[in-house]
């Protein structure tokens, strides 16, 4: 796919791009605060500095290579297939619940935090990926305006989320019409959908897909939170 930089098509994927980063990295802003709770303010700061920029540098190369292996037929249909769940799950009651061992030094909490982010940021690097359609510069542009928005004001986007859920059913919608763009991109199986249905599957996947996001999730999720509710009556 062609792209400018004021075309219009640059514009919302970029916009798409920049959701997708600060919805799947807020969690992420958690575990780096958690990484360095042991040190000492001023090293806290350093810390949090450092090794959110080792994080960062780490996640673009992630994304990058992630992008040239979408361009191999077949893998856009197995990671828009893979992002469905990742998206599903945005929509169910949060669960805090990791294992994050806080290091007492600089250098550990640096580790710490660029050994979690990268093992946290599977389901951020294949999402902006498959947004991307390819485009190394969109990428890079939305790391660049993303990024300090999701270091700069994590607690301020997650009270967002939390007061307003249609927040979260936009950004799972956006991941399953994400997901089915992927399979309509994909060199082979997106090529033969569109030669066997019609062109206009380029379209009705998408949708179809995110609808399926969202209706699933509503539904798991209001399962989930009645399960809990019942657990805590008989409790």
């Amino acid at each position: 796919m062609e792209w400018t930089l004021v075309s219009w098509d640059f514009i919302t994927a970029l916009a798409s791009i920049i959701m997708l980063d600060i919805l799947l990295g807020g969690d992420n802003a958690v575990v780096i605060a958690m990484a360095a709770n042991k040190l000492p303010s001023d090293l806290r700061k350093k810390a949090i500095l450092i090794g959110t920029g080792g994080a960062v540098i780490i996640r673009l190369v992630m994304t990058l290579i992630a992008v040239w292996l979408l361009s191999i037929p077949y893998l856009q249909v197995l990671g828009g297939l893979i992002l469905l769940p990742i998206a599903i799950k945005l929509l169910l009651p949060a669960e805090h619940d990791e294992k994050i061992n806080a290091s007492d030094t600089l250098m550990g909490a640096i580790r710490t935090i660029i050994i979690a982010d990268a093992a946290m940021g599977v389901d951020n690097v294949l999402a902006i990926a498959g947004a991307s359609h390819g485009s190394f510069i969109l990428v890079a542009c939305g790391f660049l305006i993303s990024i300090p928005i999701i270091v700069g004001g994590s607690t301020v986007i997650g009270r967002i989320m939390d007061r307003f859920p249609v927040v979260l059913y936009g950004g799972a919608g956006l991941l399953g019409w994400t997901a089915g763009s992927m399979i309509m991109h994909d060199a082979v199986v997106g090529r033969l959908i569109m030669r066997i249905a019609g062109s206009w599957t380029e379209f009705a996947v998408p949708a179809v897909l995110t609808i399926f996001v969202c209706s699933t999730g509503y539904i798991f999720s209001r399962h989930k939170k009645s399960t809990s509710l019942n657990l805590e009556k008989l409790s």
